[in-house]
């Protein structure tokens, strides 16, 4: 497996870390965006390479941090799933509540 797929939450958490950074620093933002993209192919070629959390949920998804945030994703057969791309300093229980 290496291929992932952001799903539309994602792709606009991106957005949004984008634009938040950009305000300061439109090159670093470009280069945090690249970063997260990166870990999304790391996680693609390795999928098990997260952790799971049944302190945090009971639901089927893997973690993966990157610095201050944190990806979280499904495995499925041909591909891995990133459902979110969010600050890990967030209430994750009730965030993944919202949104998986």
């Amino acid at each position: 497996m290496s291929r992932y797929v952001l799903s539309e939450e994602a792709l606009i958490e991106l957005d949004e870390i984008w634009g938040y950074i950009s305000q300061g620093n439109p090159n670093a933002a470009d280069e945090w965006i690249e970063k997260l993209l990166d870990a999304c192919d790391t996680i693609a070629r390795n999928p098990r390479l997260g952790h799971k959390r049944a302190d945090i949920t009971d639901k089927s998804v893997l973690f993966w941090p990157v610095n201050t945030y944190l990806i979280v994703y499904r495995v499925n057969p041909d591909h891995i799933e990133v459902l979110a791309v969010t600050q890990g300093s967030r209430d994750i229980p009730s965030y993944l509540r919202r949104r998986t």
